[in-house]
């Protein structure tokens, strides 16, 4: 079952040779933690979801929450699951062993987290959630706020939420009409209507607390006058007990056609002009807090969208290794027994495409959780900043680049189960359908990449961009001592020269006032951008592969000749085509731009 949610052998590779977690112990927030009892947190992870998420992620799907009485039901796995995920800490597995957490490295909490992921999306959405709120209210709460509302959701009695898209605006959160009016009594009467809202109402927990973005009556126009705003769904009265129920209004579910186990919510703030909620931080300042849980959503969203890739992956190869159909095209005895898919060529090359995305997206995403860790706990103030640099540039190819490819990934896992494949009966349709919202999920495919384009290669001076080509060209080095390595180096750093004239070219032109034309084909940029970032992951993993077939143990090989059988594959068949995306580029190509309404 364990090797059905990621591959064990693949998690420790990630964690003990290519990031290279054990040197965090060394570092003092982390020193009583070692490989030990790093293991035994994953182990635990995996037993948990085995036991209690996997089990009831098909019911989940068949059985979406219902809308009974104002309150939204679930199916009654959910909270034991749930339940089993608290108690044994994983909640605050990344927090200080004083506020009760595990005191982990991000990077083995995202490790541990990713096989929640993969077992069932929909119920782990809801400690996802929780968390982000908590991050945020502990960064920028007031003391007040921390022990009335923070306390019980590190405790898991209450759970969080994070309130932004409005029906008329969607992405557009300069255009949220959700208002909060002083009142006398020193806080604040919200009134609006927020959509999608996931986990916006549940009986998982005594209480949600709702992070809601609104706009003040003096507020500014734009994204710089929207504030965020504590809403619970019970008001806390000043020894901590519940009170009255706030006036917030479950008024509806959404039904989507993936993620149906987690409630997708349409909420009345303010119907009876009795809505309470407490100011975080500074008026108007509300979009800069919240971009701190929308960046970790970002990512957590990405290796969501790794872990459904991975559920797919791994179902299709065990299928493949077992389905006998057909016979080698060299076969011409029809009375010769059948062989298995996986010995037919095309089947092959699916599931390679596949362990390309998945294994390289899982690679990036471990990465990023290991560049956080940097920020906070890098040895000196320079480390910080540079590990901060590089995961701020890095975090819409995070969250987009997986959220695309994953998705094809569970495409070509459905294509191997032929008609089986799109039927109930089998999983894989259902994580494609799961992974299909993953691209629209925290910012569409399309608004990270006018974030990377238009914000985040120029900003402070293009230092993390400066920093990923200094990294990518040590990479490339390191290669240079393994020969068998070249084919895999050259593709790479012939795709990364062309990216980086493509990009000063885009640059000076935003820079000269283009902005529009510039940016209509960032789409395009950010798979180019993706692939070479994805490309040069797996360049590392393939050195690692080849120091450990020169070190490792005999019974590794046939997994280390995997790795770069699928880095072969990625940077021979997939980054050369991005040439095709930067010629269009290059030729500033205006055909979306210039299509008339009319002409459709």
């Amino acid at each position: 079952m364990s090797e059905m949610l990621l591959s064990s052998r693949n998690l420790a590779f990630e964690l003990y040779e290519v990031l290279d977690a054990e040197a965090l112990t060394r570092r003092a927030r982390f020193s009583e933690h070692s490989r030990e009892t790093f293991d035994a947190a994953i182990n635990t992870a995996r037993t948990i979801a085995e036991k209690f998420f996997a089990p009831h992620n098909r019911k989940n799907d068949e059985n979406e929450p219902r809308y009974e009485n104002g309150e939204a039901v679930l199916i009654p796995e959910v909270k034991p699951a749930v339940d089993a995920f608290l108690e044994a800490g994983f909640l605050n597995a990344a927090r200080s062993f004083e506020a009760g957490g595990m005191q982990l490295p991000t990077l083995l909490s995202q490790a541990c987290f990713a096989h929640f992921q993969s077992a069932n999306a929909a119920s782990t959405s809801y400690p996802f959630l929780t968390m982000g709120a908590a991050n945020l209210i502990e960064n920028f709460g007031s003391e007040e706020q921390k022990q009335r509302f923070l306390q019980p959701m590190i405790e898991g009695r209450f759970f969080g939420t994070m309130a932004l898209t409005e029906p008329h605006a969607g992405s557009s959160l300069s255009d949220i009409r959700t208002r909060a009016q002083p009142a006398e009594d020193g806080r604040y009467r919200l009134r609006g209507n927020k959509i999608f809202i996931s986990g916006g109402d549940h009986p998982l927990s005594e209480n949600i607390v709702h992070l809601v973005l609104a706009k003040l009556p003096d507020a500014p126009a734009g994204v710089k006058g929207i504030s965020l705003f504590i809403v619970p769904k019970f008001l806390v009265n000043d020894d901590g007990s519940l009170g009255d129920r706030n006036d917030v209004l479950l008024a509806g579910l959404f039904h989507k056609m993936g993620w149906r186990g987690t409630t997708s919510t349409a909420l009345n703030f303010g119907d009876n002009g009795q809505c309470v909620g407490y100011l975080i931080g500074k008026p108007h300042q509300g979009l800069s807090y919240m971009f701190q849980m929308m960046n970790e959503a970002r990512i957590g969203v990405g290796m969501g969208a790794v872990m459904l890739g991975y559920a797919g992956y791994l179902y299709s190869l065990e299928y493949a290794r077992e389905r006998p159909q057909g016979r080698l095209p060299d076969s011409k005895n029809p009375e010769s027994a059948p062989v298995s898919i996986i010995q037919h060529a095309d089947v092959r090359r699916m599931l390679l495409t596949q362990k390309a995305y998945v294994e390289g997206s899982f690679d990036l995403g471990l990465y990023a959780a290991r560049l956080f860790d940097d920020t906070l706990t890098g040895e000196t103030e320079d480390q910080r900043k540079l590990a901060h640099e590089l995961l701020d540039l890095l975090t819409p190819i995070v969250k987009s680049w997986p959220s695309e490819f994953c998705l094809k990934a569970n495409e070509l896992a459905i294509q191997i189960l032929g008609g089986h494949g799109y039927t109930r009966e089998y999983p894989v349709e259902q994580y494609y359908r799961d992974n299909r919202l993953n691209p629209i999920h925290e910012g569409t495919h399309g608004i990270q990449s006018l974030d990377l384009l238009g914000r985040k290669l120029a900003q402070n001076g293009g230092a993390g961009l400066k920093q990923l080509i200094r990294l990518i060209a040590d990479t490339c080095e390191r290669a240079q001592a393994h020969e068998s390595l070249d084919p895999l180096r050259h593709p790479l750093e012939h795709l990364v020269a062309r990216l980086q004239s493509v990009t000063v070219e885009l640059l000076t032109d935003l820079a000269e006032g283009k902005v529009t034309a510039t940016l209509a084909n960032s789409a395009l940029y950010l798979k180019a951008f993706g692939h070479a970032v994805i490309g040069w992951r797996w360049l590392e993993q393939a050195i690692r592969a080849e120091q450990g077939l020169t070190t490792g143990k005999t019974a590794d090989v046939d997994f280390y000749k995997g790795k770069l059988q699928a880095a072969r594959y990625f940077l021979t068949w997939e980054v050369p085509a991005c040439h095709h995306e930067l010629a269009i580029l290059e030729a500033r190509d205006d055909v979306c731009l210039t299509m008339q309404n009319s002409w459709f």
